[in-house]
C-alpha cells in the first residue's frame, strides 16, 4: 500500500470526516485507524501494534525522550498558565481597557493583529501563539470573532516566515536551496541570492498577506466567516462556547481589579525576549566554524527555545501575581493552585488535537503519500511552461494531505530542481517558488497541520470553526496565485506575473468588499 494511490485514502478520509462531522478527534482517529490498517494489510493485531508504536513515538524516539513534541506540549501548558495568571492579575482587563481608548474600530483591532503577525516573523509557532495572546483582548473588545482572529494569525505566520530569510523557515529553505544549486552546478547566484529572488515569485505568501488587509479594510465576509462575524457584532458572541475552545479560561477564575497594562505586557515581553534569545543561543551553540545569522537560525532548537521563553514569561507572570496578592491585595494568594490547574486545562483541547495529528502524520509518512504525489510530477510528460503551476498544485495537495509544509519542501524542492535542470534551467527559481507557495497553501488549509492547530489555539477559537472560515479565503488566494504561476511559466517574467496577481487581488477587493468608511477609520487608527 505504500507509495500508491491507496496511500491517499487515510488523509482524505480524515479530512472528509472533519468537514462532515466537525468532530476533529473522531475524524483524526478514523484516519489513524485507516492508515494503520493499510500498513498492516488489514491484520488487526498488527494494526494495533502500529498505532501503539506511533503513539509511543510522540514521547520516545530512538530510545530517548522525543523532546520536540514534549517541548511543544510543555510550552502550550506554560502558555495556558501564563494566560491564566495574566487574567488573574487583571492584565487582560487592563490591556483591553487601554486598547479601547486607542483602537476604536473593528478595522483597527484587525490591523493590530495583522501588523503584529508581520513583525513577529522569527518562527510560525511563536508567531501564532504570541500574536494571539497580545491581540485577543483588543479583538474581543471590538467584537471581532475569534475565527477572524485565527484567520489573521494563520495568514500572517507561515506566509511571513516563508519569505523572511531571517527566520527558522528561511534558514531551512536556504540550506535546501544550497544543496540543490550545488547538485546541478549552478553558480550564477548563491543560495541566499536565490532565496531573495524567489520572494517576489512566492505569489501565495504575498497574496495571503495582502488578502488579510483586504478582508480587514474592505470588510470582506465570505461563507461561514460572515456567520461568526455577524454573531460577534450583533450578539457580542466572539467564540462558540458550545465547542471545545483552546486557551479559553473559565469565567469564574478570579480577576484583580487593580491590574495594569504591565501585568500583560511584561510577561509577553519576557516570553518574546526569552524565546528569541534562546533561539540565538541554541543556534550558536550548534554551529561549527564561522557563525552567521543564517547558520544560527538553521541550527536553532525552536521547541527548546519556546520552553525557555515560556519559563521566563511564567516567572514574570508569577512575580506580578505575587505583587497583586501580597502588596496590592488585589487577589487572594489561595487562587495560585486554581490558576495553574485552569491554565493547563485551557490548553488540553489543543494538545489532544496535536497528539492525534502527530500520529496520523507519522502514519501517512509511513504510507509514503508524499512520495506518491511527488512521483506524479516526475512521471508527467508536459509542456515545461506548466511546471510552476503543476508544482504549486501538487505541493498544495501534498501539504494538505500530510499536514506539513516542511515535509513537502524536503521532498518536492529537490524534485523541482531536477526537472528544471533537465529541461530548462531558467525555470529553476519559479519552480522552487511554486513548491514553497503550494506547500504553505496546503498547510494553511489542512485541519491536521500543527500550524493551523496552533493558530486556532493562539486565537482561542474552536479548531474546526477556524478551518472552515479560513478555507474560502485560502482557496481564492490560491486561485489567484495559480494564475500568477501560469503567467510566469509562459512568460518567464516575474514582474508580469506579480502584476497579474495584484490586479486580481484589487478586483477581488472591489467586487467583494463593502463600501467602507474604512479609509477614514484607517487614517484615524494610524494617527493614534
Amino acid at each position: 500500500m505504500e507509495n500508491t494511490i491507496y496511500s491517499l485514502l487515510p488523509p482524505l478520509l480524515a479530512i472528509l470526516m472533519v468537514v462532515i462531522t466537525r468532530r476533529v478527534l473522531l475524524s483524526l482517529g478514523t484516519g489513524i485507524v485507516a492508515a494503520a490498517l493499510l500498513l498492516a494489510e488489514f491484520n488487526i493485531g498488527k494494526t494495533l501494534s502500529i498505532i501503539g508504536d506511533a503513539v509511543k513515538g510522540i514521547f520516545i524516539a530512538d530510545g530517548e525522550l522525543n523532546t520536540y513534541s514534549l517541548y511543544i506540549i510543555l510550552f502550550l501548558m506554560l502558555l495556558g498558565i501564563i494566560t491564566a495568571f495574566i487574567s488573574i492579575s487583571g492584565g487582560s482587563r487592563a490591556f483591553g481597557d487601554w486598547a479601547m481608548k486607542r483602537v476604536k474600530t473593528r478595522v483597527g483591532a484587525q490591523l493590530v493583529g495583522a501588523f503584529l503577525g508581520i513583525i513577529i516573523f522569527i518562527d510560525d509557532y511563536f508567531n501564532a501563539l504570541a500574536v494571539g495572546q497580545i491581540t485577543r483582548p483588543i479583538t474581543d473588545r471590538q467584537k471581532v470573532s475569534r475565527a477572524k482572529l485565527a484567520y489573521i494569525i494563520d495568514s500572517t505566520s507561515a506566509p511571513m516566515c516563508v519569505i523572511s530569510p531571517i527566520s527558522s523557515w528561511g534558514a531551512y529553505i536556504i540550506a535546501l536551496i544550497g544543496t540543490i544549486l550545488a547538485a546541478h552546478g549552478v553558480k550564477e547566484y548563491s543560495a541566499f541570492s536565490a532565496f531573495m529572488q524567489i520572494i517576489p515569485m512566492n505569489f501565495y505568501a504575498l497574496a495571503a498577506l495582502i488578502m488579510v488587509f483586504i478582508v480587514a479594510l474592505r470588510n470582506v465576509e465570505i461563507g461561514p466567516m460572515k456567520v461568526h462575524e455577524d454573531r460577534a457584532l450583533n450578539e457580542g458572541i466572539v467564540v462558540n462556547q458550545s465547542k471545545p475552545v483552546p486557551g479559553e479560561l473559565k469565567d469564574d477564575l478570579p480577576t484583580s481589579t487593580k491590574g495594569t497594562v504591565g501585568d500583560l505586557v511584561w510577561p509577553i515581553f519576557a516570553l518574546v525576549v526569552g524565546t528569541v534569545g534562546a533561539m540565538m543561543w541554541t543556534g550558536l551553540s550548534a554551529v561549527e566554524g564561522e557563525a552567521t545569522i543564517f547558520k544560527i537560525l538553521e541550527n536553532t532548537d525552536v521547541t527548546k527555545s519556546l520552553v525557555t521563553g515560556g519559563l521566563l514569561g511564567l516567572a514574570v507572570a508569577l512575580i506580578l501575581f505575587a505583587r497583586q496578592a501580597v502588596v496590592l491585595k488585589g487577589v487572594n494568594a489561595n487562587v495560585f493552585g486554581k490558576g495553574l490547574l485552569e491554565g493547563i486545562k485551557s490548553m488540553l483541547p489543543a494538545i489532544y488535537i496535536l497528539l492525534f495529528a502527530w500520529v496520523i502524520v507519522d502514519l501517512i509518512g509511513s504510507l509514503e503519500t508524499g512520495k506518491y504525489l511527488a512521483g506524479l510530477v516526475e512521471s508527467s510528460n508536459m509542456n515545461i511552461s506548466f511546471l510552476p503551476f503543476l508544482l504549486f498544485l501538487i505541493a498544495g495537495i501534498m501539504a494538505f494531505s500530510t499536514g506539513t509544509s516542511w515535509g513537502s519542501f524536503g521532498i518536492l524542492l529537490p524534485i523541482a530542481g531536477d526537472i528544471a535542470a533537465a529541461s530548462d534551467i531558467s525555470m529553476l527559481l519559479p519552480a522552487l517558488a511554486a513548491v514553497l507557495a503550494g506547500a504553505v497553501f496546503g498547510d494553511h488549509c489542512s485541519p491536521i497541520s500543527d500550524t493551523t492547530i496552533l493558530s486556532s489555539t493562539g486565537a482561542g477559537s474552536n479548531h474546526m470553526d477556524h478551518v472552515m472560515t479560513q478555507l474560502p479565503y485560502a482557496l481564492i488566494t490560491a486561485a489567484i496565485s495559480a494564475v500568477g504561476f501560469l503567467v510566469i511559466g509562459f512568460t518567464g517574467s516575474t514582474i508580469a506575473a506579480l502584476a497579474v496577481v495584484m490586479i486580481l487581488l484589487a478586483a477581488f477587493a472591489f467586487i467583494f468588499g463593502s463600501k467602507p468608511q474604512q479609509v477614514k477609520q484607517l487614517k484615524e487608527n494610524l494617527a493614534e
